[in-house]
């Protein structure tokens, strides 16, 4: 079994041909308001759109930035068999290529190591941000953050190297939680108080940006929040990538036919509210599989089995003023955007112990 944060894992960044542009972790987050149906990928941010504040263009910053990228995406991938499969599954299927949809990314919401943290990197290199989503029953927030439309994919690019994903953050509301539990976090948190400057590159190299909790501590949390618990010991690791199912050039580009063929070879979908999830519009289908379970060292010797990433599917539809666009000439812009908290909130179950149990039972 793979042992989460073990020596096997190991993220090199490549050689930099110039230096990156500094990161301002104390960057202003604009609020965006944005409705399903604005057009959005036919105009808007640019990373070369930073040049003024950044000194650089894009030509720069984005070769930087899809590397970063990459290395989280290694990392998540040597960890999580279930991705790494389904991924290899697919591209076999659709000519070794696919896009991602998001990338979602899980925090804590205090002493600056919430959304903010890792907002920074992802707004230094011309995302913006959208909307925001509350759950008060697990009393959570997100921002998700909108990829900057003049960036360039590599020739025949796939996943990261494909069209810029959009990027969802979540963090849990800290002081809504029992004292105990909070307790438990500031003990982290304040252990590492710089940590949350470097939360984008404790994604990449697979680091907690504190120090290993103790068995006790994770089982603490874990029963009265398991997002708090998973983050403990998951730190800025991917919490999921997302595939762009309409994007799919095979007969899978439809969500039915890729949960239906997934399902056919043994692969465990969250089963949460049905395994598909439709918004209210149903514009925005949505599914994701089960986490995978990997073994993780605890800092009082203790080793259990925890929960670590999964893997989602999104099929976003052409919106109602569209639909008479000819195939050929739909592009993203045309489609339903954004993110929905009926869909979300179920998609948070693909960690939690109740829909892993399934994996085993």
């Amino acid at each position: 079994m793979l042992s989460l944060y073990s020596s096997t894992i190991k993220a090199s960044i490549p050689p930099l041909r110039s230096p990156p542009p500094s990161l301002s972790v104390g960057s202003l987050i604009r609020f965006e308001k944005r409705d399903h149906s604005t057009v959005a990928a036919c105009g808007g941010v640019s990373m070369s759109s930073n040049k003024d504040s950044h000194g650089s263009s894009s030509q720069v910053a984005e070769p930087f930035f899809r590397s970063v990228l990459g290395q989280m995406e290694t990392v998540y991938l040597n960890r999580n068999p279930t991705p790494r499969s389904v991924l290899e599954l697919v591209r076999s299927v659709d000519d070794d290529q696919l896009c991602y949809d998001h990338l979602a990314f899980r925090t804590f919401g205090i002493g600056g190591y919430g959304i903010d943290s890792l907002a920074s990197f992802f707004l230094d290199y011309g995302y913006t941000q959208m909307d925001e989503l509350r759950f008060p029953a697990k009393k959570l927030r997100a921002l998700w953050f909108a990829p900057p439309h003049a960036s360039s994919a590599v020739p025949g690019g796939s996943g990261v190297d494909g069209p810029l994903p959009r990027v969802f953050i979540s963090e849990l509301l800290v002081e809504q939680m029992s004292t105990q539990t909070q307790d438990v976090i500031r003990k982290y948190t304040e252990t590492s108080p710089n940590g949350r400057k470097y939360a984008a590159l404790s994604s990449a190299l697979g680091s907690l940006p504190w120090g290993k909790p103790l068995s006790s501590e994770f089982e603490q949390l874990a029963r009265e929040s398991e997002y708090a618990a998973w983050t403990l010991a998951n730190g800025y690791a991917l919490n999921h990538v997302t595939i762009s199912v309409h994007r799919l050039k095979s007969h899978l580009n439809k969500i039915k036919k890729l949960n239906q063929f997934l399902e056919e070879r043994g692969f465990k979908l969250n089963s949460e509210g049905g395994v598909l999830k439709v918004s209210p519009d149903g514009g925005l289908l949505q599914s994701s599989t089960v986490a995978d379970s990997l073994s993780f060292k605890f800092s009082d010797g203790v080793t259990k089995s925890i929960p670590c990433s999964y893997i989602e599917f999104a099929e976003r539809l052409v919106l109602p003023q569209f639909q008479n666009v000819p195939e050929s000439d739909i592009k993203e812009c045309h489609r339903r955007d954004g993110f929905e908290v009926g869909n979300a909130d179920k998609i948070f179950e693909s960690t939690n112990q109740e829909q892993l149990s399934r994996r085993t039972g």
